[in-house]
């Protein structure tokens, strides 16, 4: 499957800020404005075709003012931070969220980062992204309160190995 990346046209957009709202709880609510910058800002955004599954990432060198992006780069150098990953409840099982962490390797390793980093909810716990993580090869390497106390994070790296 080819993914796409931006620009967007207006149906796909319109689809994919509606497929991150619907799981605001989990990736926070954005408006259509503040969603079109957070894709501008990033260094990598990858969309299913029609809207039901996204990605969106950061490398160290993104000026991302996020609490999680400042934790993990403090911590690590060469990564690409997955900000957030979402696959609409229709096109679950199929594969999509897999191809897309996998695309977003490839392009790592290509740009020779050194790892994967991401933060998953520990409270309210999200078991399922934890399973899913760990069969990617992500480990935990710490845990955050966020600011306000409404989440606590758990933080996750995937060390990435390249060919000599």
């Amino acid at each position: 499957m080819k993914f796409f990346s931006p620009p967007f046209s207006a149906a796909l957009f319109e689809s994919l800020l509606a497929l991150n709202n619907a799981h605001a709880g989990e990736l926070s609510y954005k408006t259509a404005e503040a969603f079109r910058e957070l894709i501008a800002a990033s260094h990598v955004t990858l969309a299913e075709p029609t809207g039901l599954a996204l990605l969106v990432a950061f490398s160290e060198a993104s000026t991302y003012d996020n609490p999680n992006f400042r934790w993990l780069h403090g911590r690590y150098q060469r990564f690409i931070y997955i900000d957030r990953v979402v696959v609409s409840e229709a096109a679950r099982g199929q594969g999509l969220a897999r191809r897309l962490y996998a695309e977003l390797e490839n392009r790592a390793v290509d740009e020779k980062r050194e790892r994967l980093v991401c933060e998953i909810n520990l409270d309210p716990p999200n078991p399922a992204s934890d399973q899913f993580h760990v069969a990617l090869g992500f480990s935990p390497v710490g845990s955050q309160a966020l600011p306000g106390g409404a989440k606590t994070v758990r933080y996750w790296v995937k060390e990435l190995r390249r060919e000599s």
